[in-house]
């Protein structure tokens, strides 16, 4: 079986077995697709699954960005708890539907979300910053530098 697709119609790898592991396959399985009758739950919990958070660290700090698009910095709470746990959350509020508009596509997220992080012993927790331009949330977390350990050279007698 082969897993690269062809673009010159050959039929080969052409069973649904086969396709299921196809890794270039653009037909991507969705299970809300199946219950249209819960279409507030799938617009509530998407936030979750939407807010993409990118975490580098430097000589210096960790940073996260977080893309927050059309948020204000009032409906986003960054918070460090004591076990050494970033927690980025808030809310992105529903728009209501008026009588007179009619909705043909609702594609933003809203709802609520929340992001945790568990941060390396180097983290200086004391220190946090927290940032917020043009929809993307920059959190820096200074790191402290790694003491290393004294060595002390014993000679070996004989």
């Amino acid at each position: 079986m082969s897993l690269i697709p062809s673009f010159f119609g050959n039929k080969r790898g052409s069973s649904a077995s086969d396709r299921i592991f196809d890794p270039f396959l653009l037909d991507v399985w969705d299970p809300f697709r199946t219950f249209p009758q819960f279409p507030e739950l799938f617009r509530e919990n998407s936030a979750l699954v939407t807010t993409r958070v990118d975490w580098k660290e430097t000589p210096e700090a960790h940073v996260f960005k977080a893309d927050l698009p059309g948020l204000k910095k009032e409906e986003v709470k960054v918070e460090v708890e004591d076990d050494r746990v970033l927690q980025i959350s808030g809310e992105r509020s529903v728009e209501k539907e008026e009588k007179d508009e009619a909705w043909h596509r609702v594609e933003r997220s809203s709802g609520k979300f929340v992001r945790r992080f568990r941060l390396p012993e180097n983290a200086k927790m004391d220190q946090v910053r927290a940032a917020m331009e043009n929809g993307v949330l920059t959190v820096t977390v200074p790191k402290e530098e790694v003491k290393k350990p004294d060595v002390k050279r014993i000679e070996i007698s004989s």
